[in-house]
């Protein structure tokens, strides 16, 4: 190593080390930086080469550590840019330090041509040693932390040396080409000089690195001549941030911390937020700042000390805060006793005394009390009271704490308290109106504590302009953020004279005394948002007032508040004060470049007023690390003209209040994110607001009632205004009658509707008026009170006498050295409420009394008292004394002797202090309270027990049979005008022990005038207990109760009581409210009463209440929806009865609709019907309606759910019904078209048409095919039909009718397929089945027919024969069929095995239908068998058509058989013929038959019939016969259609089927049974006597047998004729 270097530069260096012991870490990193400048080095610095060490460490907080900084001078390295070195310098962590070079560029960075927002910071690289250079050291002190002292220079010199050591280090360095070294290790005197051998390739690197370094430093000096000099400013950072500590009192304890930054910063400390003012407390802080090394020490700490404390750094370039916790612990180890003894200690609260401890009990009183306390602002105002504790323990000591207002006072600069062992004092030091209100003194020895209460008034101050309002009171501020706080107070009592204009808000930073004006015009409402505010500045606020007189003094000034976020705020208070729990750091994170801020969420609107607009949102979710601001923007409600409000400085809490805007209108809002990145999309905007105060001005309160207190004092009471929100207190003013002067009786706003009015004139008479404050506002004044006359209320001009002397004295409970006494209250009181008793003693030593000593000095309240300090196994007496207002009354005579003696019996003592309420004729309550005396074990329960005054004691018997758990029993079942005495036992494990002492005669009667608690629910819906009395007197008191208990809990009922009416009023009737009330009014006759509320009144009660303070309308029916004739929708309701102020909303899915185009509204008031008519429900409409009905007070809605199906259906109801509409403006069908079956079994297709003309048209179709019909329809009844007559399975398909004219057409459609015909055809079937006529019985050529006709027959129609119950198979012989209508069974050669009962089923697909005949043996059936084997028959021989040609010989001839012999005849053509010259008929041997005609002609053409008759019957055998002339055989066919007596002609065929009429069926049914004959219907009827039973032989049977064979192939119709 070259030392040729070294020795001038360690000399230049030695003047300038002792110079930086006095310069900041921060400023020796600076100011080498600039005095370093290019030089040729041999190489890059390593991590070695530049690292700060340590000598020793770390172990106290007061302990700084020196740091030194080394350089290696063997370094000789080429520095590219020297314009500045930034030398990591840190104190060192207690776990020790090991802090390295993290990359080269630490030590030489090029300086940035962008101003940075922050400081810059290392980035971490490990470079490797270069191992063959060695270094040899030289140590330069850069900072000690063990000075002390401040240093005495200036600001001015310490700046000169700086700049002279920098130009010293400077010059000296550029004048020579080494590295400097600086280590906390001085260089030895041994270590010698080291020469570097260098090669020669080296030495021309060397050489070529050195030209081009100096070409480079060359640029950067001219660039540095050029450099803006703000280019160097830099905001603060902090090098070594404070610590948390946790120490015990009475320690010291020292903050440190070191700042960088450029301009200096400034540093402030705090604690919890709020600036440290160690010039106020110059013993309790100490502030020091040594070359960036700043302090913060705490003497003395107690426990109020721990908090959160911070170091906030500020210059031009920003501010930083850093955090550390303070925790002191405060010693709970057991106390010695020594310190007890010496009085060094005070003992802690409670401790050794209790009951059973030092102290039995202590009595505590006041003496020398302060009164009602009068005083003026800005005053110092002084409450004292001197207190006397009994027994006196010295190193025992009373804890004094005071409360206003029943909450706890601690210390403040506003408030000091002492306590000089024997007197206590609050000093108010500057009275202001808050300090107004009740003072108690509470002094608290262990266990017991006793207070004494005054009230203080505080009066305004003296305007400094006459007829200026009052200071505005009792300034808080409310949702504080980062740069937006809400103020609000108490308007003031005293407006001046003239009405207060509005307010004036002012603030002033901590740390400042300069205040600010927040807002250019007054505010009328008691709150107002103020903005603008420097995020982690504390503030603090204070108001004015202003009438046109002038301005008020301004008011207390507000509790600090810092502008901080929330969570901020809640994170600094939740971080919990315990040992050790870490630094309190806040960071800054790298901003993340390009993440434009999404919208905000959550955009409402938090208060509107006249003034202005309060927003509160929620920050987005998308908004990177940095932190965002935000621009808010308006536009007037219903357009899109947005204007930005805060245009020039966006806001960065998430609350805005938003001034100018228009009274009365009605604006939408919306915010925007922004930051560095850019302005992201807007939020959803708000509901349109309307600016005007939503908080209304409270109305006057009412029924002003002022009472007697005292000579001095009025009870005022009052009652709530109606409709009061968010109200702060009453002001109560008083004025002596006919003055005309009113002054304030309070001037802190009170709560509640009671105060007491202090200091007024005795005899005087007063007027009272009250008026409600809120933030609104003050209401107008009450009306005035009627005069009262102040004076006391037990004087009020009666004369009042102490109370008569106490009676039954007895012992409740005795031990060794004490006794507890019970006794009966005397029964005068003096016209006044008894305030205490007083007990005295004595002693009875063998029969003679003692003199009497007093047992309490105090008088007890209780009719039960202990007397301690007894003497065992003594004996005495008592005698007790009552005291009220009048003073103390004569003393009861001497109780019995009692002796002083342990109890040791295991049942219960007798319980005491029995009392009957609630007299009635047949009933009474009976209270007691419980035995002093328990006995061994717990008590389980009471025995009551009753007699009549008269009677013995043998006749006490028990009420209850089980143990009563409580202590009060109504007991009933007593006898009119009796006399009763009571008494009560208490049993525990043991047993029952001794009954109490009886009760006074009580006579069961119902006193005149007696009344009862009445429970009340008013119009609001309120639920109260209500109990008159008009036998008070002047004293009488309403004491109300629950389960017989004192109600102690105002939180659930309020009581008010107003001359002879008192009113229990629940405040949110529940389950906890259940039981029984009573009200007994003192200094009465034993007037009181009760009142059970169980669960079932309690749901009666709240329906009830809610019925009255919602009050419905009732509705005749709920909101419905119909569909009017054209297809409107009609929404309606109907209500009971509706007056002519009432109303009605009506609402769409949450969004009010009004009468329109699209709804047409109504309400008719007269009937009630509330009505909405739309004229077409589209897809938009799906949703909820509601109809709210408001009627005064009265409210209803009724609401209807169209959604869904529900929806779909109604609207397709609708769109029909309006098609319908349009439809029926011409002609149109009323019924649709239809079927029906007649009774002649045809189908009738039939439709009712409307609104037809003579012009109207009717068009039938089947399958889209026209029906020709050849009638018109007249319409005259609107119906039109199609009759189709033997419907068949032909007939199914589609049928429509049309109607149409110029007005339009309709049509209507029947589908007659699969169901619907399937349907039609039973019916039909079913028609059919009940046309079929009884069964008849037919004699055939074959045997017998059974028949029956029907109107016509389909095969739908399913037929089934029975026999004997048996279902007749088919055969050959027994055939079945239909022949047109003629539905038949043949039995072909019946046999005796025939006879029986038929039956024919007709199913017509749902149900069957029966017709029955009977062929029993007897009878004419029978005879109808015969007459089938004799009847006349034609066997044979005949043809059906005989063909011959003209002029030829025709002869027939045929075999006839009957018996007897039958008779024949003719006919042709139907009508009769006989043998004549042309045709030859002869009929030979009663059996064979002939006819012949020598030579055919035309003439001789027809239908020939042979008819054979005998008794038994008649047949006809038909042929025809054709005669053909030759010359016409073409026109053969039109000469048998001749022959057989047909007429031909055209056929037409009709389009529409014409049903044949009935007589042409019977004609029909006629033909098929020719010859006529007597027609025999099988019916059951006695034989003929007369008649023969044939009996057929073998010869007949072969005979009818060939008969049969013959006659085979001819048609014959035989009718039996008997």
């Amino acid at each position: 190593m070259q030392s040729t270097g070294l020795q001038p530069i360690a000399g230049a260096l030695r003047p300038i080390a002792t110079r930086l012991l006095r310069i900041t870490a921060w400023s020796l990193r600076q100011h080498i930086a600039m005095a370093l400048q290019p030089m040729p080095w041999s190489r890059q610095p390593t991590a070695t080469d530049l690292q700060p060490t340590t000598t020793t460490p770390l172990h106290t907080a007061n302990d700084l550590l020196p740091t030194v900084l080394t350089l290696n001078l063997s370094v000789r390295a080429q520095l590219p840019i020297v314009t500045d070195l930034s030398l990591s310098i840190s104190w060192l962590q207690p776990t020790g330090w090991d802090l390295k070079l993290k990359d080269s560029n630490i030590m030489i960075e090029d300086q940035s041509y962008k101003m940075s927002p922050k400081a810059k910071r290392a980035k971490q690289n490990l470079i490797s040693e270069d191992k063959e250079n060695t270094a040899m050291d030289y140590s330069v002190p850069v900072f000690t932390g063990r000075e002390v002292n401040i240093s005495g220079i200036t600001d001015t010199e310490e700046e000169r040396i700086k700049e002279s050591a920098a130009y010293v280090a400077r010059r000296n360095l550029l004048a020579k080409g080494e590295g400097v070294s600086v280590s906390k290790v001085a260089t030895s005197a041994s270590q010698e000089e080291h020469h570097e051998k260098k090669s020669r390739k080296i030495a021309v690197r060397e050489s070529a690195e050195r030209v081009a370094l100096q070409k480079t430093l060359e640029d950067t000096q001219a660039f540095h001549r050029k450099l803006n000099q703000d280019k160097l400013l830099h905001a603060p950072e902090f090098i070594v941030k404070p610590r948390s500590h946790t120490i015990w009192e009475k320690q010291n304890v020292k903050f440190h911390c070191t700042v960088a930054g450029w301009p200096e910063p400034r540093v402030t400390w705090y604690k919890n937020n709020v600036p440290i003012n160690a010039q106020a407390h110059p013993d309790k802080y100490i502030i020091e700042n040594r070359y960036g090394l700043h302090s913060l020490e705490i003497s003395t700490c107690d426990f109020e000390d721990t908090a959160q404390y911070h170091a906030s750094a500020m210059n031009v370039k920003g501010e930083i805060s850093a955090y550390a916790s303070l925790v002191v612990k405060r010693y709970k180890g057991e106390i010695d006793a020594r310190l007890l003894h010496a009085g060094t200690a005070t003992m802690p609260m409670g401790f050794g005394v209790t009951p059973h401890g030092f102290a039995s009990r202590f009595e505590i009183s006041f003496v020398d009390k302060f009164d009602v306390t009068f005083g003026r602002e800005g005053e110092t105002m002084s409450l004292g009271c001197t207190v006397v504790i009994n027994p006196d323990i010295k190193r025992f000591k009373p804890d004094i704490e005071w409360y206003r207002n029943g909450v706890l006072i601690t210390p403040s600069k506003w408030v000091q308290m002492h306590w000089s062992g024997e007197r206590a004092t609050l000093t108010l030091t500057h009275a202001n109106k808050e300090d107004e209100g009740l003072y108690t003194l509470r002094v608290v020895m262990g266990e017991y504590y006793e207070e004494y209460s005054g009230y203080v008034f505080v009066r305004d101050a003296d305007a400094e302009i006459p007829g200026a309002p009052g200071a505005p009171l009792d300034v808080q501020c409310l949702d504080a953020n980062k740069d937006y706080v809400i103020v609000s107070w108490k308007q003031p009592a005293v407006d001046g004279g003239n009405p207060i204009l509005g307010y004036f808000i002012d603030r002033c930073e901590i740390g400042t005394t300069h205040w600010t004006q927040c807002n250019e015009t007054p505010v009328k409402f008691a709150r107002f948002p103020v903005t603008g505010l420097i995020e982690g500045r504390s503030y603090i606020f204070r108001v004015r007032a202003v009438n046109k007189a002038g301005i008020s003094l301004p008011s207390r000034v507000s509790e600090p508040v810092a502008a901080l976020d929330p969570a901020d705020r809640a994170r600094l208070r939740s971080h919990p004060s315990a040992p050790w729990t870490g630094q309190i750091i806040v960071t800054e994170e790298e901003p993340a470049e390009g993440v434009v801020p999404g919208p905000p969420t959550d955009l409402q609107v938090i208060e509107a007023t006249k003034n202005y607009v309060v927003l509160s949102w929620k920050p987005p979710g998308q908004r990177g690390h940095e932190g965002i601001m935000y621009f808010v923007e308006k536009c007037v409600a219903g357009t899109e003209n947005w204007q930005r409000v805060n245009t020039e400085i966006p806001v960065k809490s998430p609350r805005f209040a938003v001034f100018d805007l228009a009274e009365g209108k009605s604006y939408c809002f919306r915010v925007r994110c922004c930051n560095s990145a850019g302005i992201g999309e807007p939020s959803e905007a708000t509901e349109a607001t309307v600016v005007d105060d939503k908080l209304d001005i409270p109305k006057a309160p009412g029924r002003i009632m002022p009472t007697r207190n005292t000579d001095t004092s009025v009870v005022v009471t009052w009652t709530e205004p109606p409709d009061a929100k968010e109200l702060v207190g009453y002001y109560i003013e008083s004025s002596v009658v006919g003055s005309g002067h009113w002054e304030p009786c309070n001037n802190n706003p009170v709560k509640g509707t009671r105060f007491i009015c202090h200091g007024l004139v005795t005899g005087e008479k007063y007027v009272f008026r009250v008026r409600a404050v809120n933030a609104a506002g003050l209401s107008e004044f009450s009306q005035e009170s009627e005069p009262i006359e102040v004076q006391a209320a037990i004087g009020g001009g009666l004369l009042h006498a102490a109370p008569s002397p106490p009676y039954d004295i007895t012992v409740l409970e005795s031990v060794r050295d004490s006794m507890v006494l019970g006794w009966k209250q005397p029964k005068v009181t003096g016209g006044t409420e008894i305030t205490g008793y007083y007990v005295n003693y004595r002693e009875v030593i063998g029969g003679v009394p003692g003199k009497w000593m007093e047992a309490n000095i105090k008088p007890v309240s209780e009719r039960a008292y202990r007397i301690q300090n007894l003497k065992e196994n003594m004996v005495y007496q008592f005698q007790v004394a009552a005291a009220n207002l009048a003073g103390v009354g004569t003393p009861s005579p001497p109780s019995k002797s009692f002796k002083c003696e342990e109890w040791t019996i295991a049942v219960p003592g007798p319980p005491h202090d029995l009392e009957c309420i609630e007299i009635r004729k047949d009933s009474l309550v009976l209270l007691w309270k419980e035995p002093i005396y328990t006995g061994r074990s717990p008590i389980a329960g009471y025995y009551v027990d009753l007699k009549e005054t008269e009677a013995t004691e043998e006749h006490w018997r028990s009420v209850n049979e089980k143990p009563l758990q409580k202590k009060y029993l109504k007991i009933g079942g007593l006898k009119e005008g009796v006399s009763y005495v009571f008494r009560v036992r208490a049993t525990n494990q043991a047993g029952v022990g001794k009954p109490s002492d009886a009760t006074d005669p009580v006579v069961a009667e119902t006193r005149p005038g007696t009344k009862e608690v009445v429970v009340d629910v008013d119009d609001n819906g309120v639920i109260s207990l209500n109990f008159e009395c008009d036998q008070m007197s002047p004293n009488s008191k309403f004491v109300w109760s629950k389960n017989y208990e004192p109600i102690e809990d105002d939180s659930r009922l309020h009581i008010d009581t107003k001359g002879g009416k008192s009113k229990a009023t629940f405040k949110d009737l529940g389950e906890d409210d259940l039981g029984i009330y009573s009200c007994v009014v003192t200094d009465t006759d034993g007037v009181s009463s009760s009142y059970t509320i169980d669960e079932e009144e309690m749901k009666r009660l709240l329906a009830l209440s809610h019925e009255r303070k919602f009050p419905t309308i009732p509705l005749v029916s709920e909101l419905a929806v119909e569909i009017l004739e054209k297809g409107e929708v009609r929404f309606w309701l109907q209500a009971e009865k509706l007056s002519g102020n009432a109303k009605a909303n009506f609402v769409f899915n949450d969004k009010e609709i009004f009468n329109g185009e699209k709804y047409k509204m109504k309400v008719d008031q007269k009937t009630g019907l509330v009505e909405m008519v739309m004229d077409k429900l589209e897809d938009k409409d799906e949703g909820t309606y509601t109809f709210q009905l408001q009627d005064g007070k009265a409210t209803n809605q009724s609401s209807l759910v169209l959604i869904g199906d529900v929806f779909k259906k109604l609207q397709d109801e609708a769109n029909f019904q309006r098609k319908e509409w349009h439809r029926k403006q011409g002609p149109h069908f009323v019924e649709y078209l239809g079927w029906e079956v007649t009774d002649d079994c045809n189908v009738l297709l039939k439709c009712k048409v409307a609104n037809i003309k003579k012009e109207t048209h009717i068009v039938w179709y089947k399958d889209d095919r026209e029906i020709m019909v050849d009638e018109e329809h007249d319409f005259k009844d609107g119906v039109c039909t199609l009759l189709i007559s033997e419907f068949s399975k032909k007939d199914a398909g589609t049928y429509e009718v049309l109607l149409k004219d110029d007005r339009g057409k309709d049509s209507s459609e029947l589908k007659l397929m699969n169901a619907a015909f399937a349907d039609l055809m039973n019916e039909v079937c079913r028609r059919i089945a009940l046309s079929a006529t009884d069964l008849k019985i037919q004699s055939t050529a074959e045997g017998i027919r059974l028949y029956s006709f029907v109107n016509y027959y389909v095969e739908d129609l399913r037929v089934g024969w029975v026999h004997n119950d048996t279902q007749i198979r088919f055969t050959d012989r027994v055939k079945t069929g239909v022949t047109g209508e003629q539905i038949w069974l043949q039995i072909n050669e019946p046999t005796p095995q025939d006879k029986g009962k038929y039956t024919m089923e007709l199913f017509d697909g749902k149900t069957g239908h029966k017709k029955t005949v009977d062929l029993s043996g007897q009878g004419r059936p029978l005879n109808l068998l015969i007459s089938f084997v004799y009847r006349a028959r034609v066997l044979g021989g005949l043809p059906d058509v005989v063909t011959i040609q003209e002029g030829k010989a025709l002869n027939l001839s045929c075999t006839v058989w009957g018996d007897p012999t039958p008779e024949v005849s003719w006919l042709k053509n139907e009508k009769s013929f006989v043998s004549d010259a042309n045709c030859v008929l002869k009929f030979e041997s009663g059996k064979n038959v002939s006819f012949s005609i020598a030579a055919v002609s035309t003439h001789d053409s027809g239908k020939y019939s042979i008819v054979v008759k005998n008794k038994y019957g008649t047949e006809t055998s038909d042929v025809t016969v054709i005669v053909i002339v030759m010359s016409e055989q073409t026109d053969m066919a039109k000469h048998a259609g001749s022959a057989q007596g047909g007429n031909p002609s055209n056929v037409t065929v009709a389009k529409k089927k014409r049903s044949t009429s009935k007589q042409e069926k019977e004609e029909k049914k006629k033909d098929l049974i020719k010859p006529h004959a007597e027609e025999i219907i099988a019916t059951e009827e006695t034989p003929d006597p007369n008649e023969i039973h044939i009996v057929e032989t073998k010869q007949d049977t072969e005979n009818n047998q060939q008969g049969d064979k013959e006659s085979k192939g001819k048609t014959a119709v035989a009718e039996i004729v008997l």
